[in-house]
């Protein structure tokens, strides 16, 4: 992970908007590509289709997440991202209780 220390200075050094737009940019492109597998499975390449999900949701899960951990700092500068975040970890930890999921630290 040596290549990506200039990377994650950078995006350390940023904002806190231009943070929320590039976290914004594999989202959008990401998205609208699960759809499309739709129209690939559609069409009859059920393994094409397969191939492009994995590839999508591996983008998602692997860059979107490692993104928004380095942005995430910055994100919550902003009040109203700070009120969303604090509300929705909030709803997250009621749901956890309420089914009886606990996690030991």
């Amino acid at each position: 992970m040596r290549y990506l220390r200039p990377f994650r200075r950078w995006l350390e050094r940023l904002g806190p908007y231009p943070s929320l737009f590039l976290l914004i940019i594999p989202l959008a492109i990401v998205e609208p590509l699960k759809l499309v597998t739709i129209f690939i499975a559609g069409d009859g390449h059920w393994i094409t289709g397969l191939i492009t999900l994995l590839c999508a949701y591996a983008v998602s899960l692997f860059i979107t997440h490692w993104l928004f951990g380095v942005v995430k700092p910055k994100l919550m500068m902003l009040p109203w991202f700070a009120a969303g975040w604090t509300w929705l970890l909030a709803r997250w930890q009621q749901a956890r209780n309420w089914l009886g999921l606990r996690i030991a630290h």
